[in-house]
């Protein structure tokens, strides 16, 4: 069935019939039907029916399932109507009835057939309708209609329609795709009875109903374009729009458990920054040399939304996998946050297990796996992200061993003796032992998981190194237009300090508050001369595990305000919610140190930000940088590395970086920028691939490597 998934990513047109169609099947799958087709507003219904527009407009009233249409071609194709404002396109439809004799030279002209009963009762336009028991529909009566310059429809065995001869559901389908620029590829068509053979004629992806008339399957029997579905009705419309989602099989799979885009208020949106592991691989697997589909989480009742269109720019293909939302909760909000984050960021100590929770995780993970697998072609590059997909290897290489599995982690990867205190490290062992490549941003990462899964004999996964860095270019580019629009702000000669982080206690927010509040007790001078700004957005509603963290860090901003605000000046500012990306560059040049304290750290990509945005600006700063962050093993002291450890060392090396003069701080930054060496993130995600497929040859031909690759 290529032809239903092709047309992943592109706005869809479904043109129904009614009776036996969009109003057939259960109440329930009829509802779950209106849903989708209301939460999908890049879906454009129209309906293909062979009642008249009185008829249908009744229905619209009394039927509070039937889905609100955008177009209806009624009166079996010989109507358009415009449905958003209720009138005749009487321009196409002037096409479809040209040589209507009308209705009354043809029922004088069939008079001479008394088997054909007209519909007295029924609304018509454009057509003469009658009913017909199939014994009576003779070749004379063929010749007749065909002798008045007429085509006709036969259907349900009952129901004889004399039309136009160019009028047809197919035809006037045609016209108004034709109209619309609706290509052919998204456009699917659903029905069940003899009138809607003229619409699976048209060269559209089809799907005819378990309950459609035997002499329509007989007609489309042969169609790779039509899916004859086994279920009735509304269930079938929803199976084939399922179907017509998916694309098609890919030699590269990203699986990561966000997607690129996001569903808020209707509308797919993409993040603002260019950074972070979502735009990285948006940006990379544009290539469309890879032909990558990218499997992501969808969290609501399924069926999932239809995924957006791939950017202008190109981008991979989306396939959603949709998870209750009861389900998500156990596995992110419980298993991710409160089992696994702690172990990630060497704290076991909170680790929180309850077996409940963590059966969601193997659920989803094992749900993510099976999705997976339809997606990716024989022999196919896998790339999993980060530890929520940790089981995932072992599920797919069972279920598909041909396939080349790489995952990689953009959170620290703990010691081996802090991975065992996890309640199920065996089971997550086993299963990232399955890998073919698991690759880091640090080498210390790299080796505390080549030591986790070392054996003396049998299969390891490769492993290598691949920091990843940002998008220097864009992130310079808006720095220097930032700049040059900024207005001059008079700070009275106080210092600006900034943080940039999500709500987390890994980040250490509590400990900065702390250390601010000390130095201000130490060095009176530097009383309403300092300002500490905290942009930390909270984290995903849900989540309990950083509750603690966000009380102790509303009282620690409290006390120290409390403490040491005067009259037009209080030395923190806390903003507790997301910014756009052009908002953050501002903050980022209006700031004089950067202050990141991270208890463990994949890579940090603000510090890599600020940098950035500083030096295209041509403004001196300061980076004052955790010990713990991965970035921090590639700048090294050139940055002013800190401890969050230990209280007084943060005491001390912000006290430092207040104190360095100007020209030492645009050396400072200077010498900073010079270190980000890393590639770009499109080139990153490429070697990335490059990688993990040679990671199958190495498994193919027996080689092993006990040294990380770089």
């Amino acid at each position: 069935m290529r032809a239903l998934t092709e047309t992943a990513g592109t706005d869809r047109v479904l043109v129904a019939d009614l009776d036996g169609t969009l109003l057939g099947g259960s109440p329930h799958d009829r509802r779950r039907l209106l849903d989708v087709l209301n939460g999908n507003p890049d879906i454009t219904v129209v309906f293909a029916t062979g009642r008249g527009l009185e008829s249908v407009l009744a229905l619209m009233r009394d039927d509070p399932l039937l889905p609100p249409p955008h177009w209806i071609i009624a009166d079996v194709g010989s109507s358009i109507i415009d449905a958003t404002r209720m009138t005749h396109d009487r321009t196409l439809e002037a096409r479809l009835r040209a040589g209507w004799p009308g209705a009354a030279r043809i029922r004088a002209a069939l008079a001479a057939f008394p088997r054909l009963r007209y519909q007295e009762q029924v609304p018509q336009e454009g057509r003469c309708s009658f009913y017909l028991a199939r014994e009576d529909l003779s070749p004379k009566l063929i010749r007749a209609v065909r002798a008045l310059g007429c085509s006709w429809s036969y259907a349900s065995d009952r129901y004889f329609d004399v039309l136009p001869l160019r009028a047809g559901k197919g035809p006037a389908l045609e016209l108004l795709a034709g109209r619309l620029a609706w290509p052919h590829p998204t456009i699917l068509v659903a029905g069940d009875s003899l009138n809607d053979l003229s619409l699976f004629r048209l060269g559209t992806p089809g799907v005819a109903v378990a309950n459609s008339e035997p002499a329509l399957i007989a007609q489309v029997a042969d169609s790779p374009l039509v899916h004859h579905s086994a279920l009735e009705g509304a269930a079938a419309v929803l199976e084939a729009l399922d179907r017509l989602r998916r694309p098609p099989t890919r030699s590269v799979v990203v699986g990561y458990h966000r997607s690129p885009t996001c569903r808020l208020d209707g509308q797919w949106r993409t993040p603002s920054s260019p950074n972070g592991v979502l735009p990285t691989l948006q940006a990379a697997l544009a290539d469309g040399e890879l032909d990558a589909v990218w499997a992501a989480a969808h969290v609501g009742e399924a069926p999932a939304p239809l995924p957006p269109p791939p950017p202008a720019a190109g981008g991979p293909a989306l396939s959603l996998l949709a998870l209750p939302p009861g389900l998500w909760a156990g596995y992110f909000h419980r298993t991710c946050k409160e089992t696994l984050w702690p172990a990630l960021m060497s704290r076991p100590d909170l680790i929180r297990h309850q077996p409940a929770h963590w059966a969601d995780y193997v659920a989803v993970n094992t749900a993510f796996a099976r999705h997976i697998a339809t997606l990716a072609e024989r022999d196919a590059t896998i790339w999993l992200h980060d530890y929520n997909l940790w089981l995932v290897p072992a599920v797919l290489k069972a279920d598909r061993p041909d396939l080349t599995i790489g995952l990689f982690h953009h959170t620290p990867f703990p010691r081996p003796d802090v991975f065992r205190r996890i309640p199920q490290a065996e089971q997550l062992r086993d299963s990232l032992a399955r890998l073919d490549w698991a690759g880091f941003h640090t080498r210390d990462c790299a080796d505390n998981f080549h030591r986790l899964l070392a054996r003396p004999a049998g299969h390891a996964p490769r492993v290598g190194v691949h920091p990843l860095g940002i998008d220097r270019r864009a992130v310079a580019h808006l720095a220097r237009a930032r700049a040059a629009a900024r207005p001059r702000r008079d700070t009275n000669g106080a210092q600006l300090v900034l943080s940039v982080e999500r709500l987390d206690y890994a980040k250490a927010p509590v400990h900065k508050i702390r250390a601010l509040d000390t130095l201000l007790a130490a060095e009176p001078a530097l009383r309403q001369q300092i300002r500490y700004r905290l942009i930390c957005p909270p984290p995903e509603p849900g989540i309990r595990a950083y509750d603690t963290t966000r009380t102790a860090l509303e009282e620690a901003i409290t006390h120290c305000n409390g403490r040491w605000s005067t009259p037009g000046w209080q030395p923190v500012e806390y903003i507790p919610h997301n910014l756009d990306f052009s908002a953050v560059v501002d903050h980022y040049l209006e700031a004089d140190v950067f202050w990141v304290t991270s208890l463990a750290d994949g890579m940090n990509l603000t510090a890599q930000e600020y940098i950035t945005a500083h030096h295209a600006a041509r403004s001196p700063g300061v980076l004052v940088l955790s010990r713990h962050a991965g970035v921090a093993q590639h700048l090294g002291t050139a940055a002013l590395l800190t401890d969050p450890l230990l209280p007084q060392d943060l005491v001390d090396t912000l006290h430092a970086a207040l104190t360095m003069t100007k020209d030492q701080r645009a050396t400072h930054i200077a010498r900073l920028a010079a270190l980000l060496d890393t590639p770009d993130p499109a080139h990153w995600a490429r070697t990335v691939i490059i990688a993990i497929r040679a990671s199958a040859t190495m498994r193919n031909t027996g080689a092993r490597s006990d040294a990380p690759e770089r």
